[in-house]
């Protein structure tokens, strides 16, 4: 695992930026212009500051569109990771320290962060390509789509082939060899394929009255929360791994941890992982509860009183704090063109965790 290495702004403010090598799950960047100065290149500076691998640098660097495209995935992996577990111990906590041990055991939440950031680049990179921002790609290349009539009626299909290509060469091949290594690729391939299962048909009508004469349809990605939403099912039901010899080879093989008694019999095999769509996990997750170096702990998390303070609070019970707030109220629009809302104040509760 590569250290961060703090970067400087102009502002005075320091921030870490991570090293991407393709072990490890895409992580979180601020996303920041470039001064119109240079725009040519630009990217090349963007590319710079991912620290990425020699052959991912030249990939970043060969289409202006990619760097910010990798940026804008990273931010919408972290944030997504964020909302579906923001009920949970573990909220998706990746700064400093946490992220750096989280991704050296073998987690269920270190098997969702391979997912969730493979997804991501997959996602970003199809839609990047459908919106005009990469020189190397454009609209779905389906040879049952029409892509210049697409883009004549404004459909322009999301470029998953594209995309599916760019996210494997990028992220490159991993020796099979180390147990950690081929789980880490099975759940970064179940972020790609969760992306293509979700893959819909989206058709456009043409005709006088509005009737549909003539039809243009395209492919478009489901919405990134639906996305992270079947991730998260998946890391509820993440199977648990462990590792056998095989007598036959002599090297290590994936079999899923269960009775003794239901072992099938070990002979040749060149699957190394079983061959399923649910994320793997070597090791049994940490409580959360308290600070380690996996996570801050719970103690003044916020949570909701009748919905999960006792399961995030561990038993140790929770404050209850009154406070008055003012928010925006019976807004209307105006014409034009603006909103005009009234203040109202009202007294809340809020619940935190005791230590």
């Amino acid at each position: 695992m590569q250290c961060l290495r703090p970067l400087h702004h102009s502002g005075g403010v320091s921030i870490s930026l991570p090293r991407l090598t393709g072990n490890e799950p895409l992580s979180i960047l601020p996303l920041s212009s470039q001064p119109e100065e240079n725009v040519g290149r630009a990217h090349y500076k963007l590319c710079d500051r991912l620290k990425l691998e020699k052959k991912q640098r030249r990939m970043c660097r060969r289409d202006p569109g990619v760097a910010e495209t990798l940026m804008e995935a990273i931010s919408m992996s972290a944030l997504e990771c964020q909302y579906q577990f923001r009920f949970e111990r573990w909220n998706c906590t990746l700064e400093g320290r946490y992220r750096a041990n989280l991704l050296k055991r073998g987690f269920k939440e270190t098997a969702f962060l391979y997912a969730v950031s493979s997804a991501g680049l997959t996602h970003a990179m199809a839609k990047a390509c459908s919106a005009g921002r990469m020189e190397r790609c454009t609209c779905d290349e389906a040879p049952d789509l029409e892509n210049r009539k697409a883009w004549q009626w404004g459909g322009c299909g999301d470029n998953l082939k594209y995309s599916n290509k760019f996210v494997k060469d990028f992220l490159g091949k991993r020796s099979n060899k180390d147990l950690r290594a081929r789980v880490d690729m099975h759940n970064t391939n179940v972020g790609m394929k969760v992306i293509k299962a979700g893959v819909e048909t989206t058709c456009k009508c043409h005709g006088v009255s509005g009737s549909c004469t003539v039809q243009t349809c395209w492919r478009q990605l489901s919405p990134f929360h639906e996305i992270g939403k079947q991730l998260k099912q998946r890391y509820e039901t993440s199977l648990k791994v462990g590792s056998s010899t095989n007598e036959a080879t002599g090297e290590g093989e994936i079999s899923q941890a269960r009775p003794q008694q239901q072992q099938p019999p070990t002979g040749p095999s060149n699957d190394p992982i079983p061959r399923t769509m649910d994320l793997l996990h070597i090791e049994d997750s940490p409580s959360f509860c308290r600070p380690s170096k996996y996570s801050p702990g719970t103690l003044a998390r916020k949570c909701y009183k009748d919905k999960n303070c006792d399961a995030i609070c561990c038993g140790r019970g929770h404050n209850t704090q009154s406070r008055v707030v003012t928010r925006p109220c019976q807004c209307q629009v105006r014409w034009c063109c603006y909103v005009e809302c009234k203040q109202c104040t009202q007294r809340e509760e809020v619940y935190t965790c005791k230590g």
